[in-house]
């Protein structure tokens, strides 16, 4: 029995000492970490004190083949073996640690000058810029707050219809337009009115349009005012006829004198000269007085009707010269910075498509008009055929000179109101939201003055689906804790 029993606990003591030398010893059981944070690392299993999450078992690489991993920086979760861009915010990834075991046996086979440049575990790697790399310019790319880069894949690029071009340096003109109203030129306007009290008695201009030269006769009026007129002044050349002969020339000057007035008088009640012509010959006043055209032109108003009676200051007629009209065309208040007085204008009347007039700004009226926000403007035309008639509608077009600066497609650009984006290919299929600063839109094409350079290629099909799927990513990074400042590095 004694024999059986030394058997026994010579059996257990080997065991006992086979399994003291095959277990682990303190310190290297394996380490736990968050999926979500991965600097956080734990020697037993549990849930992460940040985020709750599960822990998991930290792989470690084989020593005879070390791998790299790569992580973003942004979004922890998405860990790959190959470097490339994060694809959901498009960030580059960056070297994850090496496990310290690894560290140590590269350590020990590199000396003691790499291990000057070991990684702590659990720290982020330093940018390539700072291993050596050769320094890269500043892009001139602007931080958009709502706004993340957007990574795609060949078969999505292709799927989605995304097409791009290349940003060039060139000129753009610029055309503004807008919709004119023909009006008489008002220093061309001529008003017809009465001195003096009277009744008509005769009509010859008497339709509204007709078409008269000056000189001739307007209408027939009479007025006891002017009839004593004619006769005062007979009477005054009479009593000059008398003293003509008088010893005294200061009565003879003064009769002459009174002549002369009676005569001034007249002609300024607008009597015809050759009516006092007239009155010198037959020396019997005229019962009426023909009233003649000052100037040529259209009888745009016409308020005299025979028979009326009239009273000094009553406008009878408007006359017109019409070979030289305005167009006065309604302007944005955006529109007047490229504006200046003698820009070029083209006139299209709208029942003749064919027919273009050229004309030119010649003034700009100092007020907003508060409704329609719009300033007005006015062109000079020149009008010798009459084709342009008051109150027609006609198409203006004003041509503002060229500018210089980027141009891409129109449909390049994303108009937010407050902004105006871009999407910039960086790299094959990653594409970089850009705040640019838009000149004018013409012609299809948008001039660009910063936010781009010649040679970049722009997005000019998809900018939609690109505009929403950034939002998207931003608003998803923002929504896991996030600033715009790192979704926007």
């Amino acid at each position: 029995m004694s024999r059986s029993w030394t058997r026994v606990l010579l059996l257990a003591l080997s065991l006992a000492l086979a399994g003291s030398g095959c277990a682990r010893p303190r310190g290297t059981e394996a380490r736990y970490h968050c999926p979500m944070h991965p600097t956080y690392l734990s020697e037993r299993p549990g849930d992460c004190p940040i985020c709750g999450m599960r822990l998991v078992p930290v792989e470690r690489a084989s020593p005879a083949t070390p791998a790299t991993r790569y992580v973003c920086p942004m979004h922890p979760e998405v860990v790959t073996a190959q470097p490339g861009r994060c694809p959901h915010c498009g960030m580059k990834l960056q070297p994850l640690a090496p496990a310290p075991a690894l560290q140590a046996k590269e350590n020990l086979v590199g000396g003691a000058d790499q291990s000057k440049g070991r990684i702590a575990d659990g720290e982020k790697a330093p940018p390539a810029s700072h291993r050596g790399a050769p320094p890269q310019e500043p892009s001139p790319q602007v931080a958009l707050h709502g706004y993340a880069p957007v990574t795609l894949d060949h078969h999505t690029a292709v799927r989605s219809g995304i097409q791009t071009t290349e940003a060039v340096w060139g000129s753009l003109g610029h055309a503004i337009r807008a919709v004119g109203v023909v009006v008489p030129d008002e220093r061309r306007l001529v008003h017809v009115q009465t001195k003096v009290s009277g009744w008509i008695e005769r009509l010859y201009a008497n339709a509204t349009g007709q078409w008269v030269r000056q000189g001739e006769p307007l209408l027939e009026l009479y007025s006891p005012e002017l009839l004593a007129g004619q006769e005062e002044y007979l009477r005054a050349q009479a009593l000059a006829q008398q003293l003509a002969t008088s010893p005294w020339e200061e009565s003879r000057q003064r009769a002459v004198q009174l002549a002369e007035a009676a005569r001034r008088r007249l002609l300024l009640l607008d009597v015809p000269e050759e009516l006092l012509s007239q009155l010198d010959t037959s020396q019997t006043p005229s019962r009426t007085v023909t009233l003649m055209a000052p100037a040529t032109g259209y009888l745009l108003n016409k308020n005299a009707f025979s028979g009326q009676r009239v009273e000094p200051g009553m406008e009878l007629y408007t006359l017109a010269d019409l070979s030289q009209v305005w167009v006065e065309a309604e302007f944005y208040e955006q529109e007047l910075g490229g504006m200046g007085l003698g820009l070029p204008a083209t006139i299209i009347l709208p029942y003749a498509p064919g027919r273009v007039l050229a004309g030119r700004l010649s003034f700009l009226y100092p007020t907003v008009d508060p409704q329609t926000r719009t300033v007005r403007g006015r062109l000079e035309v020149a009008n010798p055929h009459l084709e342009l008639k008051p109150g027609m509608f006609a198409h203006v077009e004003l041509a503002v000179n060229p500018q210089e600066g980027v141009l891409i497609p129109d449909t390049a650009v994303v108009d937010t109101g407050a902004r105006q984006v871009v999407f910039v290919e960086e790299e094959p299929r990653v594409f970089a939201p850009r705040q640019v600063t838009l000149l004018r839109r013409s012609q299809g094409k948008a001039l660009i003055g910063k936010g781009l350079d010649p040679g970049e290629r722009v997005v000019t099909r998809g900018t939609f689906l690109l505009d929403s799927e950034s939002r998207l990513r931003a608003a998803l990074v923002q929504s896991r804790g996030g600033g715009h400042d790192q979704a926007h590095h």
